[in-house]
């Protein structure tokens, strides 16, 4: 879900102070019922546009079905940038929906101060099974009332999702390149290669107007530290690690891509036109493709290129890697209707038809890939086949996401650490060293003991 590592880590932020300030929420929040004896239903998601008519279209058959005990599912859709404050709201005013988003770095504040409902005995009592879901999704929504990743469960994932490669076949083409291997990585000295015959002067005008790659430095960074070995923090999330020599490598690999071999826009090309915005128009070979991108780059009207999926470039260990996320669907703890509640969000995150329909095997078009691992195979076949839209290299998701010898997939470090203002500080001012207004190596010793005052402060008001 939009957009990987950072999930829901501002609402974190934001809901602590209502947290620490809000009495029990007993008697609160949810639906309710109607004069009929049914009951009502609030559901609050942020979503794009062309997940926002999936989810309505699911929701509907959901009620559909149940409509001897629904009376109406009242369903609210935001942006992600504004779900964290409206949440925190919500929250304040002791109205939180039945169904709602939580990140698996909000479940122990979340469940300690009484928001989150229990789903372990409900999917117990509703005989419903999580055992053809990925464990290791399923575990960063388990706590046991002092630490994550075991106990009880809290919620259930919307999906994983993940960012792979996507890269323009009509840029390639027009090039004369060979496309990627689908099933082989890029070196990091073949993917310089490979940007520089792809970058140049298409209308002859003597300036630029193609590139190899467009980077969203938050996005595209981790795939090149990760793949030299190297990590923002310590495994436990306690230490900023950014002065290690394999970071400080991956890093200037990363910027030497602009500033060295000029396979990417310019800082103040970038500020001009976005690399999203780039690579919709056709202007960049490689582009970051997540799983809820997939819709709407294969609508001709949003992308109108041919394009397929590859690998991130491989430094040092010889793996490619690539983030991933999560967000999850809990139950409120104040809910007039927990069952309703518990079975809805199964439906959107367990049950096979929902997620044939999430995934684009149904009707509709695919906003993720499918979380049942029964499902996969199917999956693959029906874009193998032609009966369904999507790259035909979907195997580069599934690699990711299951994790092979050469490709693998993490979760970003602040997902691990109370808040991210200790790496936000650090997204801000790479900017003056991609543009080579700024030593890269004055700017890391400079900034890491910055990144690890707030690292500790956010320790401490955690603690």
């Amino acid at each position: 879900m939009k957009k990987a590592s950072r999930f829901l880590k501002r609402l974190g932020c934001l809901a602590m102070a209502s947290i620490l300030a809000l009495s029990c929420l007993s008697g609160c929040g949810g639906g309710g019922g109607s004069s009929d004896g049914k009951a009502k239903l609030k559901v609050f998601f942020f979503a794009n546009d062309h997940e926002k008519e999936i989810f309505q279209q699911i929701i509907d058959k959901f009620k559909a079905a149940h409509t001897d005990e629904i009376s109406d599912i009242e369903f609210q859709i935001t942006t992600q940038s504004e779900y964290a404050t409206t949440l925190t709201g919500m929250m304040t005013a002791k109205d939180l929906p039945d169904v709602f988003y939580v990140g698996p770095e909000s479940v122990k504040n979340f469940v300690d101060n009484g928001y989150l409902a229990d789903l372990t005995p409900l999917l117990s009592e509703a005989n419903i099974s999580t055992d053809d879901l990925p464990q290791n999704i399923l575990n960063v929504y388990r706590y046991d009332g002092t630490q994550t990743g075991s106990g009880d469960l809290y919620a259930l994932p919307k999906d994983l999702s993940t960012f792979a490669y996507g890269y323009n076949k009509d840029v390639f083409d027009a090039a004369g390149v060979p496309y990627p291997d689908p099933n082989k990585p890029y070196t990091y000295d073949e993917f310089v290669e490979v940007c520089k015959k792809l970058t140049m002067d298409t209308n002859g005008d003597g300036e630029i107007d193609q590139w190899g790659a467009s980077f969203a430095d938050l996005y595209m960074l981790y795939p090149f530290i990760w793949s030299n070995g190297a990590s923002f923090t310590s495994e436990d999330g306690k230490k900023i690690t950014i002065s290690d020599p394999k970071f400080v490598e991956a890093l200037q690999k990363y910027i030497d891509l602009t500033l060295v071999h000029e396979v990417t826009p310019t800082v103040d090309q970038d500020t001009a036109l976005g690399p999203y915005q780039r690579w919709i128009a056709g202007q960049t070979g490689f582009y970051a493709a997540a799983t809820w991108d997939v819709a709407s780059f294969m609508d001709p009207e949003t992308f109108p290129y041919n394009w397929d999926l590859c690998y991130y470039p491989t430094l040092s260990t010889g793996v490619s890697y690539t983030w991933s996320g999560t967000v999850g669907f809990c139950v409120s703890a104040t809910s007039e209707h927990k069952e309703l509640a518990v079975e809805l969000a199964s439906y959107l995150s367990t049950d096979a038809e929902g997620q044939k329909e999430l995934s684009g095997m149904g009707e509709t078009v695919s906003v993720q890939l499918p979380n049942p691992l029964s499902l996969q195979e199917e999956f693959k076949q029906m874009v193998a086949d032609g009966s369904m839209k999507y790259p035909s290299n979907v195997d580069v998701m599934f690699n990711y996401l299951n994790g092979t010898d050469y490709a693998k997939t993490r979760m970003t470090e602040p997902t691990y650490t109370p808040n991210s203002a200790w790496i936000d500080m650090f997204w801000e001012q790479l900017t003056d060293v991609k543009a080579g207004r700024r030593d890269l190596n004055e700017f890391i010793e400079t900034i890491e003991p910055e990144m690890q005052e707030a690292l500790d402060k956010a320790w401490e008001t955690a603690n």
